[in-house]
């Protein structure tokens, strides 16, 4: 099993496998076509109450990851995390965001639960 995070914006490579779009919203000019998104489970995104505290600087990356994890423990998110996490059992997958540091993002955090 192999989970790795990178950029949205970043070419598609042979080796991303299933490509997962992990950001609510769709990534600002980039096309559709171009993003080659294989899925996009908007229910494990943080919810918009989460990105705009955390994006506010109100927080530590600690702190968020702490609310973001039980986020992610609702009956919707759980399941759709599963969907993820099967997908990764089969094969590659590759989380995607528009985050401009993915290491201290809300995808590093899945990648770590995903890698569990």
């Amino acid at each position: 099993m192999s989970v790795r995070v990178r950029r949205v914006y970043d070419p598609p490579e042979p080796e991303d496998g299933v490509r997962v779009l992990v950001d609510r919203l769709w990534p600002r000019g980039l096309a559709k076509d171009a993003a080659r998104v294989d899925e996009w489970p908007k229910e494990i995104t943080p919810s918009t109450e989460l990105r705009r505290w955390y994006h506010a600087g109100e927080g530590s990356y600690e702190e968020f990851t702490g609310r973001y994890e039980a986020e992610l423990a609702g009956d919707e998110a759980a399941e759709a995390l599963d969907r993820v996490r099967e997908l990764a059992r089969a094969g590659d997958v590759t989380l995607l965001t528009a985050s401009k540091t993915p290491e201290r993002s809300h995808a590093a955090v899945l990648a770590r639960l995903l890698e569990a």
